[in-house]
Order: C-alpha cells, then sequence, then structure tokens
C-alpha cells in the first residue's frame, strides 16, 4: 500500500481521460495499482445536477456515486504499467445498494478494490460514504479494457 504525503498520488485528471463536468474524483489518497485504491469526491453544491436532483432538495444522483467508484477503480487500473495506453470501460453494476443520501457540502470518501483483472476485462467492488456512513455499496462493477 502506498501511504505517503498526498502529493505522491496521482492527479485523476493525470490518470483519467475524464474531464469536468464528468470528472468525480477530486484526490487519491491512497493506491495499490491495478489492487486498490481510496479517494474522495468534495461536493461543492455548484454542481449542476444539483439544480434539477431535486429542487429544493439537492440529493446527489446514486448513479454518479456508482460512476465515481468506477473512475476510482480506473484510477487503480491505469496506475499499473500493464495497462498503459488502455481505457477501462464500464461493462456492467451487480448489487448496487444505496444507503443514505448525500448532499451539497458533503465529501464523499471513495473506497474501491479490483478483484480480478485480465488483458480484457476485469470486475472489482466498493464503497461510498459521508463521515464513515456508507452511503452507496457496489458488490460488482465489470471492467472491459480496450485500446484507449
Amino acid at each position: 500500500m502506498t501511504h505517503a504525503d498526498e502529493s505522491t498520488f496521482p492527479d485523476p485528471a493525470d490518470v483519467l481521460p475524464h474531464r469536468p463536468p464528468f470528472l468525480f474524483v477530486d484526490e487519491v489518497t491512497e493506491i495499490v495499482p491495478s489492487t486498490s485504491a481510496k479517494g474522495v469526491w468534495r461536493l461543492t453544491g455548484e454542481e449542476a445536477f444539483f439544480a434539477g436532483h431535486f429542487p429544493g432538495r439537492p440529493t446527489l444522483p446514486g448513479v454518479l456515486m456508482v460512476e465515481a467508484l468506477a473512475q476510482l477503480g480506473g484510477i487503480a487500473l491505469l496506475s499499473d504499467a500493464r495497462y498503459s495506453g488502455k481505457l477501462p470501460l464500464f461493462g456492467g453494476i451487480d448489487k448496487a445498494r444505496f444507503r443514505r443520501q448525500v448532499v451539497p457540502g458533503d465529501i464523499l470518501e471513495l473506497s474501491v478494490e479490483l478483484d480480478q483483472l485480465g488483458t480484457s476485462a476485469g470486475r472489482g467492488h466498493g464503497t461510498a460514504s459521508v463521515g464513515g456512513q456508507v452511503a452507496c455499496q457496489v458488490g460488482g462493477m465489470l471492467f472491459i479494457i480496450v485500446t484507449a
């Protein structure tokens, strides 16, 4: 496990092809290439989706929590030199559960483990929490690995 000054962790935008407004990992806080990663998404309330989901009661859409976990999984995968020049695409989601609302001002703590990796596909699972309370659990994320 890599534990060090946060400046030693990759900037998500240096690893993923995603860009705002669709880059949901603000910071990587821990990483073991091709094995696991932890990171955070700070929700300011300025995100465009809050205006319509829901007016008067802004709530982070659950599917975006799942996407944030997938992006973190992509960072763990792409941090391994064996996957240089590759792009992990979402291939499927199993056993996703949403446990609590996430609102503006929350810091979403993300944790992902990659369970199986091959040359063309992989599987992982993850949890998104706020203040130690589970907001989302995904028992299975399938990644299809293609040439970038």
